[in-house]
Formats: structure tokens, C-alpha cells, sequence
């Protein structure tokens, strides 16, 4: 209680005295529920509520939190939560006991039993549980929020997820259907001969994307290492050493802004083929949707913040020049670096002084003017190269890579290539890299030349993908917030 941390603690002082009393009363008595080390279970209340003629009359053993109670002198009746949904619970003295009951009138919202009991169905028709054993499993010290409001706050929601899923029961859901589509996600790629494998998370480079990394320092080495931002040139080195297709699905550390799509530790999935290319990504992008749509219960069509969403295949193919055409009116395809950063400027582009190449300047105007008008699902392909250190560059087109991005409601939810593989020219672009970072730009690549030395092994044509689970996870669950579907989301720490 000294640690004001927790919010609820400061609004129910008196509850929380009194409720600590009655804990100590049980204790002296021989009763302390903190020491019960086991209840057999073998019924839910969804399962009893959803087969009540299979239930009727028979006796059952459930446990949960009691959320309400209503006494009536020597009977009571409460409704009990548990991990499906909740039920009620009728209480007769003459059932349970004398002390039994005692203890039971005692008892607080919020407590954890241990009920026995018979099914029924009460005269109003609801189904219930008629009690013939209770034991206390554990007192609840603090009381739960006030059951009329719920708990609406979502900064304590967040902090406190363990009271958002007392309090808002449905929230649960969510996180169910989460955990439904990775299972559905690996389930696709492991029947496609995708092997799963874990890759470091502390780097001694951070590489594999553009972010500014997590810095730690390992005491036993004196040495300096990153959280990864990225699991890509691990997996890449294992298509150099035979693996013909690999996945990872895991925690990435990018040390950013926190927004309603950006929190610093996020779920990604990626996954490499060898003798594929960007194209062949695009066709496994969209087979994962959809095995995710059916692990969500959800169709092709979709709803998000209100907006109808069609996930049907196949889905649009765009270049970023064409894109950039066809939204802001600007044909880059022709045009030399000035004439570009005219167009640009020309088209209120904001350009970074230190990024102005060609390339560069495509992109800037992309992600500012493109990127909010792509509402259905679309794959942006041909990245400039300049924005792309780890993929193959364009044979017609040197100035291009294959590349692609695929955006959804306007957001970017995976990226892909066909993989660089080429150890002299990846040697040159990490130099580039290198020079930006020289010149302060802190999400520029660093150099790997034990990534380049696999490469001079040879690595055969690859394909590779990254998707960010949490944000598809948002879309599938018409949340509007990355918090809503992580349930330990990072927050700033209350004083």
C-alpha cells in the first residue's frame, strides 16, 4: 500500500482497511485463504450457460471472482466471473452451513471462491448454480471498480490490465482472437515447409531495418549491444546455410515515438524463401490475411473505425511512381535530382537537407502526400534505392529495387524484397549507410561484415517478408489503438 503506484489504492483507503481486517480475522481464526493450494474445476460458465440440458440437475465445480451479490437474510445471490464469462450462484444457508454462510455474508466483490453446486434454472429463467460447498481462495484487498462505470480510464486501463479484464470482461476477447491468428499464422507456414527458428534478440549491430535502436551493455564482455530492431540478417544467413525457408515470430526494440500505432516493443513475423521473389511474397501476404480472417471468425470484407474494408484477392499492385502520379500529379520517372526537389517543394513536400537525392526525394513525397489516401489494400512496389540498403536493385531500372509495402486504412502493416544477395554491392550500400549515420542520421543502417562474409558464401535468390502482427491484430479486431490489443502496452511511469 506504500507504493502509490497503484492508482486505486488512493481512492479507497477505508475499503481497503476494512477489507485487510477481515483478512486478519480469517487468518486468526485458521482460515487464511492465501493458504489454499488447489481447487479441482470441471465446469464454465459458458460451458454450463451454453448446455443447461445437459448440465440440469447435475453438480458441478467452478471457481472465480465474485462481481455482485444480493442478500436476502438466509438466502443470497451473486454472480461468480471466471476465464469464460460469468454466472450466478445462489447461497441458502441451510445449504452451505451456519459458519459457512457467516463467512460468506463477510465476504467481498472481488474475492476468488470455490464454489460445488447444483445447476438450475431460477423462476426468472435465469441459469444458476445452486450452492452446496464455498471455500475462499484468495480475499481481494482492493475493491474493484464501481460496477455501474466499469473501468473507462485507459491510461489505467493500460497500466492496470489485470482490472481492465476484471472490470471489462469483453476486453478478454481481443487478446483471444490474438492469440487464434498467430496460432493460424504458423499453422499456414508450417504446413508450406516454413521452419520456425529464434534468432538473437541482444545484437552486437543493429541491423535489419532503419530505427533507432535500444542500448544496453553486456558487464562480462565491456561491451555495448542492441535490442534488435529487426531479425532479418539472422534469418538471411540461415537461407545462406541451407535453409530453404525459415520464420520468426518475436518481440523487436525500436527506441521511438509511442503513438496509436507505434509502441517500443512490438510483434513482428518474418519469414525467408529461397528461389522467391517479391512477387511470390505478395502471394503469401496475402494467403496469411486471410488465414488470419479465419482464425478472427471474419470474412473478406471487413469494418475498421467504420470504414468498410475489402480483403478480397487479389490485391492492387502500384509502383511509387505510378502512385505518386496518380495521388499528387507528379511524374518523377523523368526528372533528375533538382528537377525532382523542385516538384517536390513545389508540392509542400518537407525535404530533409542531409536526404536529397533522387530517390530520396520520391520517397519524402510518397510518405507524406501517397500514404494517407491508400485505404483498401494495395501493395507499393519499387522502392527507391536509396531507401532500401537490403534489396535487390532493378535490372531495367537501377535507380528502383524490388521492393514492396503494403498499406492498409493508410498504414504501412508489412514490407518485402527480393533479397539482396550480392556481397560487393551490400558492402557499398552499408558504406552509404554508414556515411548518413556519420552525418547524424541515427536510423541509418550500420556496417555488418559478418553478413557480407555470408554473403560471399553465396546466398541463392531470396524472398522476404515482415509483418507487423500487432497492427494486423488492430485491424481484424476494429481497434484503434496498438495499446487495445498488446496487454502489457509501455507507459510512463506514474511518481
Amino acid at each position: 500500500m506504500e507504493n502509490n503506484e497503484n492508482l486505486l489504492v488512493e481512492d479507497y483507503g477505508e475499503q481497503v482497511r476494512i477489507r485487510r481486517e477481515k483478512l486478519s480475522a480469517l487468518t486468526q481464526e485458521g482460515k487464511n485463504p492465501y493458504e489454499q493450494t488447489k481447487f479441482i474445476v470441471d465446469a464454465t460458465s459458458n460451458g454450463i450457460l451454453g448446455d443447461f440440458a445437459n448440465y440440469e440437475n447435475k453438480s458441478v465445480r467452478i471457481a472465480g471472482r465474485i462481481l455482485s451479490r444480493r442478500m436476502m437474510g438466509k438466502a443470497s445471490f451473486a454472480h461468480l466471473l471466471d476465464s469464460k464469462g460469468k454466472i450466478q450462484i445462489y447461497v441458502k444457508r441451510d445449504n452451505v452451513g451456519e459458519e459457512v454462510y457467516a463467512e460468506w455474508k463477510k465476504a467481498d466483490i472481488g474475492d476468488i471462491y470455490g464454489i460445488e453446486g447444483t445447476v438450475f434454472m431460477t423462476h426468472s429463467g435465469e441459469v444458476s448454480v445452486s450452492v452446496t460447498a464455498m471455500t475462499m481462495l484468495s480475499k481481494s484487498l482492493l475493491p474493484l471498480p464501481e460496477k455501474f462505470h466499469g473501468l473507462k480510464d485507459n491510461d489505467l486501463r493500460y497500466r492496470q490490465r489485470y482490472v481492465d479484464l476484471i472490470a471489462n470482461p469483453e476486453v478478454k476477447e481481443n487478446f483471444v482472437v490474438r492469440s487464434r491468428i498467430i496460432k493460424a499464422i504458423r499453422d499456414l507456414l508450417d504446413s508450406k515447409g516454413f521452419v520456425e527458428v529464434e534468432t538473437p534478440v541482444l545484437n552486437t549491430i543493429a541491423g535489419g531495418a532503419s530505427a533507432r535502436p535500444f542500448i544496453t551493455h553486456h558487464n562480462t564482455l565491456d561491451l555495448n549491444m542492441y535490442m534488435r530492431i529487426a531479425p532479418e540478417l539472422y534469418l538471411k544467413r540461415l537461407i545462406v546455410g541451407g535453409f530453404d525457408k525459415v520464420y520468426e515470430i518475436g518481440k523487436m526494440f525500436r527506441n521511438e515515438g509511442m503513438d496509436v500505432k507505434h509502441n517500443p516493443e512490438f510483434t513482428m513475423m518474418e519469414l525467408y524463401q529461397a528461389y522467391a521473389d517479391y512477387n511470390d511474397m505478395m502471394d503469401i501476404t496475402e494467403e496469411i490475411y486471410h488465414a488470419a480472417l479465419t482464425a478472427a471468425g471474419k470474412g473478406d470484407k471487413i469494418t475498421y473505425e467504420g470504414v468498410e474494408i475489402d480483403l478480397t484477392s487479389p490485391w492492387e499492385r502500384l509502383t511509387m511512381l505510378d502512385a505518386i502520379k496518380r495521388y499528387v500529379g507528379i511524374d518523377f520517372d523523368k526528372m533528375n535530382d533538382a528537377e525532382a526537389l523542385e516538384a517536390a517543394k513545389k508540392a509542400g513536400v518537407e525535404i530533409d537537407d542531409k536526404k536529397t537525392a533522387w530517390g530520396n526525394i520520391v520517397y519524402a513525397t510518397f510518405d507524406q502526400k501517397v500514404e494517407e489516401k491508400l485505404i483498401q489494400p494495395v501493395f507499393i512496389t519499387d522502392y527507391p534505392i536509396e531507401e532500401s540498403p537490403l534489396t535487390k536493385q532493378k535490372t531495367e531500372d537501377p535507380r528502383l529495387t524490388y521492393r514492396f509495402e503494403f498499406f492498409i486504412f493508410a498504414r504501412e502493416m508489412g514490407n518485402a524484397y527480393s533479397e539482396l544477395n550480392d556481397p560487393i554491392d551490400q558492402k557499398e550500400r552499408f558504406l552509404r549507410q554508414v556515411a548518413l549515420r556519420e552525418k547524424g542520421d541515427d536510423e541509418a543502417q550500420m556496417m555488418d561484415e559478418d553478413f557480407v562474409t555470408a554473403l560471399e558464401y553465396g546466398m541463392p535468390p531470396t524472398g522476404g517478408l515482415g509483418i507487423g502482427i500487432d497492427r494486423l491484430i488492430m485491424l481484424l479486431t476494429d481497434s484503434s489503438s496498438i495499446r487495445d490489443v498488446m496487454l502489457f502496452p509501455t507507459m510512463k511511469p506514474k511518481k
